[in-house]
Parts: structure tokens; C-alpha cells; sequence
């Protein structure tokens, strides 16, 4: 597991280029911004057919061989994207990059279920956790100093570090032993209605989290004339506390259920983002940030066991598919939707709404529990 984490660091460490795409296409290759919005409409559209794919892909082919299947592809083509020219070629490269990238994840989140008892699962997804936060504080960085030198070399970074990654995973960490298969087949995850109701109770939340894509920047830059440094340090607070807190609070909360752990998370992700609507000051913009920050530490790791333990041996992948479908279509929908209601309403639309949209994952995280 810590192996795993390492790789997982590395390959983390050099994610770059999709924080640096859209100024990849309108700076370095003189592209619209209409025509780098549908590059993200692409991009957002192989990740949406990923999840439930690679799922099922894993569930039947092996869990480590989809995820080095996928560290090599998405390596194979970050190299390849500079050396492709022609906006017919590069948005279908785009495509499969996004879909290699997103089929990651429930792969991961299987093979940890594979290789960690029970007992332990959820310490090891807040590990795995951690070492995708701190290999993404350090990645963005070291990218802005290598995209002013050469957009070029950002891709080629990012994936011979995204290769590096592979070779960590095939050299150190070990397909687990099969396990029996069950006497009986299992239900197909959309056939289980335990799963529904998990999932249903995971999207509201998730899709209020997404904010710090969506109203959050706007919010703080334009609509409190706080600047972009403010909005940057308010996420590198957000980053040091899951890097100090997570892993003590998750070892607190070990002995409550899924249910509660979900209400609480669910709970300050609201109580944080339906706060700014008052929190303007800079002092209550941080207690907000405090807020929400142990939100996400609380809420992302017991979402990702909740499924996981639903999830029948045979079917890991596919019910760590859909719970990444849902994770895709609110940072598809999310933003969108914070953005919409703010130039409608203004900051009491929004963040009314997210308050509203948070408290039924509270109530359905209560009724599962």
C-alpha cells in the first residue's frame, strides 16, 4: 500500500498539463477560447465514458493491469500531444487522454480494496489520499515555471513522470491472489438499490464541493475584490490541513459508521460553503476554508469506503466506476450550475443553494445510517 501511495505521489507530482491546457491551446497554439472550451467539453466527455467502462474493464481483466493499462496510455499520449497539429487530430487525442487519466481511479480505489483488509481500508484510502494532495501542491508549481519556459516540455514531463509511476506500480506492487468466486453471481451495481442510495446521498454534496471550481474563485476575486493571491492561499490553506489533519481525523472518527461519517462531512461542506454568504471579511473567509477543508477530509475518504465495502468481490471495479461517474458529472455539472446561479442571484442564490443542495445528503447520509 505505502508503494502504491509512492507511485501514486510520483505520478501526481508531475500532473501539470490539464492545469495548464486551456493557456496551452489559446497561448501556445492560437486557438479561440470557444475553440479551448470545446477541447474542455471534449476532455469532460472521455471522462464521463471512463468511469463505468473501466470499471467493468478492470472488474474482468484485473485491477493492477487496468491501472498500469491506464498510466502508460495517459503517458503515451501527454508526450504525443505536442506533435499533433491539426485541431481534427489533437481533440480525439484529448478525448482518450481524459479517458486513459479517469480510468485511474476506480482501478486504484479497487486494487486497495484487493490488497487491504477491511478493517484498515479506509486509513489506506486517506493514505492514498494524501499522497495525491501533496504530489498535487507540488506539480501546478513546478508547471508554471516549466510552461514559461516551453508548453512542450510540460507534456513531456508530465508524462515521463506519469511513466515513472508505471514503473514504481509493475516493479513493487504485486497482483493480489484471486479470490473465490462467488456461488452465486452478483448484482449488477445500477441493480443494487444500497448503492443507489449511497450514491444518491454522495452527489449533492459533491456537486457543492465543486464550487472551488466554479462560484468560489468568482466569489472571492470579483464579488469581494479579495485578488487571485487571496483565492491562492485560501487553497494552500485547504491543502496543508489535509495534509496535517486528515489522517488523525479519519483514525478518530474509525469506530462511526459510513452513515454518520457521511452526515458529518456532508454537514460542514454545507455549513462552509453556505456561510460565505455572510463570511466576507478575510478573518471568516479563512473559518469558511477551516470549515469545508475538514468537510472534504471527513466526507471523500467515507464516501470511497462506503462504496467500496458495498461492492462484491467480482464487482469492485464496476461499483468504484459508477461512485467516479458521479464524481465526474458533478464536476461536470457543479461549477456550471454554481456559476449560473450566481449570475442569476447573485451570492445568496448560490450559496443559499448550496446549503439547500447539501442538506439532502445530510438527510439521505442519516437515513442510510
Amino acid at each position: 500500500m505505502w508503494v502504491l501511495a509512492l507511485s501514486t505521489l510520483v505520478n501526481r507530482m508531475g500532473t501539470m498539463a490539464v492545469f495548464f491546457l486551456a493557456l496551452y491551446l489559446v497561448g501556445g497554439r492560437g486557438w479561440t477560447e470557444a475553440q479551448a472550451a470545446t477541447a474542455f467539453a471534449v476532455y469532460g466527455l472521455g471522462a464521463l465514458a471512463a468511469s463505468p467502462f473501466s470499471g467493468w474493464f478492470s472488474d474482468r481483466f484485473g485491477h493492477r493491469l487496468t491501472l498500469a493499462l491506464s498510466l502508460g496510455l495517459s503517458a503515451a499520449l501527454l508526450m504525443a500531444i505536442p506533435s499533433v497539429h491539426s485541431r481534427a487530430f489533437l481533440l480525439p487525442v484529448i478525448a482518450l487522454w481524459s479517458a486513459a487519466t479517469q480510468a485511474y481511479y476506480p482501478a486504484s480505489m479497487a486494487l486497495i480494496t484487493d490488497l487491504v483488509p477491511g478493517e484498515k481500508r479506509k486509513q489506506a484510502f486517506v493514505l492514498h489520499r494524501l499522497a495525491s494532495n501533496l504530489g498535487i501542491s507540488v506539480g501546478p508549481a513546478l508547471g508554471g515555471f516549466i510552461a514559461h519556459a516551453s508548453y512542450d516540455a510540460l507534456f513531456w514531463i508530465d508524462g515521463l513522470t506519469t511513466f515513472l509511476g508505471l514503473g514504481v506500480l509493475l516493479a513493487f506492487v504485486p497482483s493480489p491472489p484471486p479470490e473465490p468466486a462467488p456461488a452465486l453471481p452478483s448484482l449488477p451495481g445500477w441493480k443494487d438499490r444500497r448503492l443507489l442510495w449511497l450514491l444518491a446521498a454522495i452527489l449533492p454534496a459533491t456537486a457543492v464541493f465543486t464550487q472551488i471550481h466554479g462560484a468560489l474563485p468568482l466569489w472571492v476575486v470579483q464579488g469581494l475584490g479579495r485578488g487571485t493571491q487571496v483565492f491562492g492561499l485560501l487553497f494552500t490553506l485547504n491543502t496543508g490541513l489535509i495534509l496535517l489533519l486528515e489522517v488523525a481525523v479519519n483514525h478518530r472518527l474509525a469506530h462511526w459508521s459510513h452513515g454518520h461519517q457521511l452526515a458529518l462531512g456532508a454537514g460542514l461542506i454545507t455549513l462552509g460553503f453556505a456561510s460565505l454568504a455572510w463570511m466576507r471579511p478575510l478573518p471568516l473567509l479563512v473559518v469558511a476554508t477551516v470549515v469545508w477543508s475538514l468537510g472534504e477530509m471527513v466526507f471523500l475518504p467515507a464516501s470511497t469506503d462506503a462504496v467500496a465495502s458495498l461492492a462484491p468481490p467480482d464487482r469492485r471495479g464496476q461499483y468504484l466506476g459508477l461512485y467516479s461517474l458521479v464524481w465526474t458529472v458533478a464536476l461536470t455539472v457543479g461549477p456550471w450550475l454554481g456559476l449560473v446561479a450566481y449570475g442569476w442571484g447573485g451570492p445568496w442564490a448560490v450559496w443559499g443553494g448550496s446549503g439547500a443542495l447539501g442538506l439532502v445528503s445530510v438527510a439521505l447520509a442519516f437515513r442510510k445510517s
